[in-house]
């Protein structure tokens, strides 16, 4: 692993808070992180008792059956070996970077946190929450060595793996997955006077995709695309962030916006509370066939719930994409089986970080990823029993 030099660290908080080696399968600040913020410098408890991986773990971890674990995501062929994950381990103290998202997001305060808790609870370790444009810059500062660990969509990770649309000129990377974290709701969001209900009724409107290379924007213009719409020439397209857009649509200077986020996101929480202003969530939730038939099963049918945000009591059927903590293929095998004991040792710690963070369990963790876990984490789960059978 990379070690990086001592970076400028300042106190995390919430309000200023891998392709060859594995086997092939099957945010609001889109600027990329320019600033790092600490998890803390409290003193370490001792490190978690991990045994070293054995032959046999290492042989049962290489031939786990990783297609789609358990029928969640995309599958794939082989998994990450452990070949891969043949780094050693980094010397201590160790840095760590998290690649997390913007400001208004779940991402950087979910990052924060797990920064935070393995500055806390792993001995000799120091890690940062880098504030990001999300899953795309997460998967290329991993890519390019500046970045430990990371949180991305499913459909961004599947798409780094292959290489293909915001990584076609990066080339694949080499991720892979440490835990499945929760789903992200795509919000699709338009000014109730707008007159906008469905995705075609889009045509001709002025309308926010996301940050230009955000996994928003793929997913926008995927669901744009399965609407019977062309993305580029059929409306007028923005490039805006989650709290640009909704500073946009304050001003109705946009008609609607596209959003990848958990929930509840704070920019849409504050949105719907903007006084003279009414908006609309629109359902998509039937335009899923098209893109999974396309794209693979990243794309699922999740309602958000009714109460998520005020004055939407009732569920709206739409589109979920999976979460997932991520690490280059080469992370040494023992680092990243400890950085998942640490987390599941601390979980109730890990759930107090946001409400999205209260859906991690060590059963979920292990499903609905689009890329191969890695070969640490893979024996973690194997430990507590939760990896799944051929």
């Amino acid at each position: 692993m990379r070690q990086f030099p001592t970076r400028t660290l300042a106190l995390l908080t919430l309000l200023a808070l891998i392709l060859s080696a594995c086997g092939q399968p099957d945010a609001t600040t889109e600027s990329s992180g320019s600033t790092t913020t600490a998890s803390g410098s409290a003193s370490a408890s001792p490190a978690p008792e991990t045994p070293a991986p054995s032959a046999a773990a290492s042989a049962s971890a290489s031939a786990a059956p990783l297609a789609s674990p358990a029928g969640g995501a995309v599958g794939y062929q082989e998994p990450c070996t452990p070949e891969a994950a043949s780094s050693e381990a980094p010397p201590t103290p160790r840095r760590l970077v998290v690649g997390t998202g913007g400001t208004g997001g779940v991402f950087y305060p979910y990052g924060g946190g797990i920064a935070r808790i393995l500055t806390e609870r792993l001995a000799d370790t120091e890690a940062t929450a880098e504030v990001t444009g999300g899953s795309v810059d997460n998967m290329k500062l991993i890519q390019a060595g500046d970045a430990d660990l990371g949180l991305s969509t499913v459909d961004s990770a599947y798409d780094a793996l292959q290489g293909q649309a915001s990584y076609e000129s990066t080339g694949k990377v080499p991720a892979c997955t440490l835990a499945v974290l929760y789903p992200s709701f795509l919000h699709v969001i338009a000014l109730e006077s707008s007159g906008i209900n469905s995705i075609a009724d889009m045509k001709g409107k002025r309308v926010s995709v996301g940050s230009a290379g955000s996994s928003t924007e793929d997913a926008a213009d995927r669901l744009i695309e399965a609407g019977g719409l062309n993305p580029q020439s059929d409306i007028t397209r923005d490039n805006l962030s989650v709290a640009e857009s909704v500073a946009a649509m304050k001003d109705q200077k946009i008609d609607a916006f596209f959003w990848i986020g958990g929930l509840p996101t704070s920019a849409v929480t504050d949105l719907v509370a903007t006084p003279g202003l009414t908006v609309k969530f629109l359902p998509t939730a039937e335009l899923v066939p098209q893109l999974s038939e396309k794209y693979g099963p990243v794309y699922t049918n999740f309602a958000l719930p009714g109460g998520t945000y005020a004055g939407f009591d009732a569920d709206i059927p739409g589109i979920g994409i999976n979460n997932i903590l991520f690490v280059n293929a080469n992370m040494n095998e023992q680092l990243a089986y400890d950085i998942l004991k640490t987390l599941f040792d601390n979980l109730e710690e890990v759930k107090g970080i946001h409400p999205e963070a209260q859906k991690l369990s060590l059963e979920a963790a292990v499903k609905g990823s689009s890329i191969p876990f890695h070969p640490g984490a893979i024996r973690f789960f194997q430990e507590k029993g939760v990896w799944p059978s051929q």
